[in-house]
């Protein structure tokens, strides 16, 4: 495993933990950013996780000896 793809492992845990997060601000009722922003951040982060994740096995297949 190689920095780059570290960097990619740990910005896809990141998304997917904003992801889960926002999720359950908005099965509370009242979320604390606000019923659009939280549901914006849902919306970007889901498909960054997908991105970062993929990247970071690219990444690490490219550099296997």
């Amino acid at each position: 495993m190689t920095p780059k793809s570290g960097l990619f492992l740990a910005g896809s845990c990141i998304t997917a933990i904003a992801a889960v997060g926002s999720m359950f601000e908005l099965a509370s009722g009242q979320p604390d950013f606000g019923t659009q922003t939280t549901a914006i951040i849902l919306a970007i982060s889901i498909p960054l996780t997908g991105l970062f994740f993929v990247a970071a096995v690219r990444d690490a297949r490219a550099n296997i000896k």
